[in-house]
């Protein structure tokens, strides 16, 4: 009856497991019924004839792992020759407590009575049960593998016998249950997830046979295999073989098996056929599995139902609790996952080559996703817009009339175009083996109330818009473009759909829901005009968005471009910002930039409240141009976190875009740069409490992690600053206050410098000035790796600093193998360290009230007075001598051509200057083969533009006596700026000056540790508290972002390999382009 009563309990065990899973289908159901009804009977059966004691009937569980788990239990057995039985025990009971542990510390706020009451019952027949069983028996019952059971055993239980004894037992269930949800996010579920669950049972059974068998070959004296003669004649071997040691206990537990020792064979039979039903009973009840269709970056809480897993039944508590997806579920996802992408690219004053990226990247994926195609889960339809700042200008009077015509930047853009459009259209013929076609293409052009537009049609049926804003009729520059395109896309095309959806509804609620999905799944890729990207780029940032709807927008991995020691500083710099900081960011908190050369965005989080409606503030004080047009993109990030939003990076989406080549180029950048983040990130910091509560991915925490991080970056000059002195004092064996007054000279003289003279004079000495810093950091290297010769030792806080860096950065790029050359232009990155963390902020914030672009402008021609008095040449003389030249002029100023001058004015002032256009006349004869035929705009969309540009877009227009009230705040919110930033680097200066003058009395003392890693009894090393506490927090920082790093590159890999195996394979690569343009590929 006891047998009965437990094999009872393992039914009812079961069926408590089963009816959480209710969704199965009739037919599997009634299956697993079958199945487990015949595998309770035979169990029962089986357990009369053969167990005289307890019988309780489990389940499976992988490989090597479920072996580990059956050994050590076997090993707590009474009988077994181990000892220290108790702590065997202790094993097993930490190992069963392991993973409600862990999911207690994922979900402390969530009540599982329902696990905790399967872990005690699981805890009891481990511990208590288990042990009196064989070996064999024991395989029937488990499903699960404990943590680090082998390895513990081995190293104290079994450590007299041999230190050696390292079996491959596997290391955690944690283990196996976090591997198990990673193939499935993989979308390996059914060779990696599925058939080894299945399997595992079947081979460890078959192993365990092997080893008896070897067993009975090297103990047995019977002709033929008999158990009860084996029994007789095993014995405990002395031979210093761990393993063989352990594999003994498998023949050792049979043998305190009667029932196996007699050879009933009927009792046999039904074992194994209670094994087998339970087996198949096991595939029945988890067939669906196999036809999980799983998404990319799938949630674990959509793989699974419950949270927790028992370590003692991993395979059941992984299968049976995997979700049944509903087929109302698949044609929901189904209709959601129809999604829209607009690609909205902003142009200025981009090259041919620039212009030549962006717009292969458009075409390539016109054809990656031709405008047919619906059946793939990737589909999506996508419009492409490009956004041409300055696109119109006047000419020179002729015969009164000045024509209106498009710049020379159009015009490249018209021509490339079509030499882009025919690689890809022949392409296209190609593949499809079709006649080429040489007829002109017709293309539509059209007058808009903001200047023009220009549609394209592309090979694959994909439509791209340019739109050609004159500056006289709408605001330009780059926020105001992006303001443009987001009010038409999602303001102008979502109304239509929005009253087209409202034919199709009977009811309000229903078309609000409508426009709420379509809200949900349109997303804007923001894009400058020269990015280069792959498809794969724009679909991983979509799986993202697609997945996750708490996400608001999401970045990739940004590439610079270019050649020269500028671009390759900026490689290095932009790789250790990437692998570092913003893994940090996405995986602590949110992401503070996605940069606006390649990044997408939802239409719900732009739309939402006080994001695009706040982004359209017109900046009327100093600290607005500081914040909203010197970074428009990391202000219209840190919108979207205030409004509860998460922003997210991508390392595995590749862009790439041209990076400043010239010096002073790079300089003006970062002096637009360093400003608005600064300003941004203080902005977000004063909102951080209110922003914790309503963005769940920032917590108190992070904001603490960012304190931290702005505090290193305000405090980077004076450290580079104490770092140069360093290098004074070990170099030229100077007094260290001497030599830290010297450090502060060139800073400081530089800082006068940069508030009298002109901007590009301050860039022309800092450029000089970086080239002496790059010497001395070569100095300041060899100063650091001397003084860790000279003291006989590397474990001082500089050399540790010095050494950890290295390996950090080494490590890192092992970490990201496709970007590892990278790592060779740290060399440059470290000497010109003084150069972008001490000469680069001073000058960005002394200019701070220069809010000016700074790149790609083009020198504007002076008009000349005509008020201006002219001046008649007398007498005019040169000579020469030797290497001299000498002029003498002699001018004298004419009354008379002065009043002949104000005659010709009036007249001019007479007469009125008339305009004409001639752009659309002028663009068809550029355009060879393509007919641009001119079209009308829609009559309903002519209001929404009048709309649109006079509450947002009105050109501003110029006010001296409001621009020299701004240009006054602006250099007072300079001079307030510069002297917090300034006062607080002196003061960490200063500190460090008295901290010296002082002495050794107050610096910290630490025992000098030698080569051999003893401690020396005779030296000591002294550090001055503050450069502990920097170099301390420092390498926390950097710990920190490291053990994120990480973390995002396996998320990362799950993602990557995920979207390998289910991408859409080309049909062919386009081969011309690269030859062309010398594309860049991912």
């Amino acid at each position: 009856m006891e047998v009965i009563w437990l094999a009872v309990d393992v039914v009812c065990g079961m069926a408590e497991v089963l009816s959480s899973f209710a969704a199965v289908v009739v037919a599997v159901a009634v299956a697993v019924v079958v199945a487990v009804a015949v595998a309770v009977v035979v169990a029962v059966a089986a357990a009369w004839l053969m167990v005289p004691d307890r019988f309780q009937m489990g389940g499976e569980e992988s490989g090597v792992l479920k072996a580990s788990l059956l050994l050590l239990i076997s090993a707590s057995n009474s009988e077994s020759p181990f000892e220290n039985k108790p702590f065997t025990h202790l094993v097993l009971a930490c190992a069963l407590v392991v993973p409600n542990v862990l999911a207690l510390a994922k979900a402390l706020w969530k009540v599982c009575l329902i696990e905790a009451v399967v872990a005690f019952g699981t805890s009891i027949l481990v511990l208590v049960c288990m042990p009196h069983f064989d070996i064999i028996t024991n395989l029937y019952i488990l499903n699960g593998v404990c943590l680090l059971p082998a390895l513990l055993q081995v190293v104290f239980q079994l450590k007299p016998l041999k230190s050696s004894m390292l079996l491959p037992l596997g290391i955690s269930s944690a283990l196996c249950h976090w591997f198990g949800v990673l193939v499935c996010k993989m979308h390996a579920v059914r060779r990696s997830f599925a058939m080894p669950s299945i399997l595992a049972t079947p081979i460890v059974f078959f192993a365990f046979l092997i080893v008896l068998y070897d067993s009975f070959n090297k103990y047995g004296k019977a002709d033929s295999f008999n158990l009860t003669a084996l029994c007789h004649n095993l014995k405990t071997s002395n031979d210093s073989d761990s393993v063989q040691i352990l594999l003994l206990e498998i023949p050792r537990s049979l043998c305190r098996a009667e029932a196996i020792l007699i050879s009933n064979k009927v009792g046999l039979a039904l074992l194994g056929s209670m094994a087998v039903c339970f087996w198949l009973g096991l595939i029945f009840s988890t067939f669906y599995v196999w036809g999980q269709h799983i998404q990319r970056i799938e949630r674990t809480s959509q793989l699974f139902v419950r949270r927790l897993y028992e370590a003692a039944f991993m395979e059941q508590s992984m299968l049976l609790n995997t979700r049944v997806q509903k087929k109302k579920e698949k044609k929901d996802k189904r209709k959601s996952d129809h999604v829209m992408i607009y690609l909205c690219a902003t142009m200025w004053h981009e090259t041919v080559d620039e212009m030549a990226k962006i717009l292969t990247s458009i075409f390539r994926l016109d054809k990656y996703k031709p405008n047919s195609s619906k059946s793939h889960k990737d589909n999506f339809e996508f419009e492409a817009h490009i956004y041409f700042d300055d696109a119109f200008h006047l000419t020179n009077p002729n015969d009164n009339v000045q024509k209106r015509v498009l710049n020379q930047y159009v015009k490249n853009l018209v021509c490339i175009m079509e030499d882009i459009y025919r690689i890809f259209s022949h392409e296209k013929q190609s593949l499809k083996d079709e006649q080429e076609d040489d007829d002109i293409v017709k293309q539509t052009i059209m007058e808009t109330p903001y200047g023009g537009r220009i549609t394209y049609t592309l090979p694959y049926g994909n439509i791209l818009y340019v739109h050609l804003k004159d500056k006289q009729k709408i605001r330009h520059k780059k926020r105001w473009s992006q303001i443009m395109y987001m009010y038409y896309l999602l303001g102008w095309k979502l109304n239509k759909k929005y009253t087209t959806l409202s034919g199709k509804f009977e009811d309000e609620i229903s078309t609000t829901n409508a426009l709420k999905t379509e809200k949900e799944n349109t997303y804007i890729l923001a894009l400058d005009g020269d990015t280069d990207f792959q498809p794969s780029a724009l679909i991983l940032l979509v799986d993202r968005l697609r997945r996750y709807p708490d996400v608001g927008a999401a970045c990739g991995r940004i590439h610079p471009t270019g050649t020269g020691p500028m671009v390759w500083y900026q490689k290095f710099e932009y790789a250790v910002g990437h692998w570092l900081q913003k893994t940090a960011e996405h995986v602590l908190g949110c992401v503070l930039c996605s940069p606006g050369c390649f990044s997408l965005y939802r239409a719900a989080a732009l739309m939402d409240d006080n994001v695009v409606k706040k982004y359209t503030t017109k900046a009327t004080e100093g600290q607005h141009f500081v914040q909203y047009d010197q970074g428009e993109d990391r202000w219209l990030c840190t919108l979207l976190l205030q409004q509860g939003w998460r922003v997210e990076y991508n390392a595995a989406s590749d862009a790439y875009t041209n990076a400043p080549q010239e010096f002073k180029e790079f300089y003006n950048q970062r002096r637009r740069w360093v400003p608005s983040t600064l300003a941004n990130t203080i902005d977000l910091l004063n909102s951080g409490a209110q922003t914790s509560k309503r963005n769940h991915s920032i917590s108190k925490l992070y904001i603490l992690y960012q304190i931290v991080g702005t505090a290193a970056s305000i405090l980077g000059p004076a450290t580079v600053v104490l770092m140069i002195a360093g290098a004074f004092t070990f170099v030229f064996n100077w007094n260290g206050n001497v030599a830290l007054a010297l450090g502060v000279v060139p800073p400081a003289i530089y800082i006068l410098i940069c508030y009298k003279v002109k901007s590009d004079t301050q860039i022309i000495i800092a450029a000089v000035m970086s080239i002496f810093y790059a010497f001395l950091m070569i100095a300041t290297i060899m100063s650091i790796i001397g003084e860790m010769v000279k003291e006989n030792t590397f474990i001082t806080p500089t050399g540790l600093f010095f050494i950890s860096m290295m390996i950090l950065y080494f490590s890192t790029a092992m970490l990201h193998p496709q970007e590892f050359p990278l790592v060779f232009y740290g060399l440059l990155y470290i000497i010109c360290i003084p150069s972008g963390y001490l000469l680069l902020p001073i000058y960005s914030m002394v200019n701070m009230n220069n809010v000016s672009w700074g790149t790609r402008e083009t020198v504007t021609p002076k008009i000349q007075d005509k008020n201006k008095t002219k001046q008649v040449l007398r007498y005019e003389k040169k000579c020469k001598f030797i290497c001299w030249d000498i002029e003498f002029l002699v001018k004298e100023d004419k009354k008379e051509l002065i009043h002949h001058a104000d005659s010709i004015i009036e007249e001019e002032e007479i007469i009125e200057l008339s305009i004409e256009d001639k752009w659309i006349s002028n663009l068809q004869e550029q355009s060879f083969h393509m007919m641009l035929v001119v079209e009308e705009l829609d009559e309903e969309e002519i209001p929404f533009w009048n709309d649109l540009i006079e509450l947002y877009l009105k050109p501003i227009e110029e006010d001296k006596a409001k621009q020299a009230e701004i240009a006054k705040e602006l250099k007072s919110l300079r001079n307030k700026a510069t002297f917090l930033f300034f006062i607080i680097n002196t003061l960490w200066i200063v500190s460090t000056f008295f901290l010296q003058a002082i002495g050794s009395e107050i610096h910290i003392k630490i025992p000098k540790i030698l080569p051999n890693g003893t401690f020396s009894k005779s030296e000591i090393l002294t550090i001055e508290p503050l450069s502990f506490m920097f170099l301390v927090s420092f390498a926390g920082l950097l710990g920190i972002q490291f053990l994120t790093m990480l973390y995002h590159r396996i998320t990362t890999l799950i993602h990557f390999i995920a979207y390998k195996g289910t991408e859409i394979k080309p049909q062919q690569k386009v081969g011309k382009y690269h030859q062309m343009y010398k594309d860049h590929e991912v």
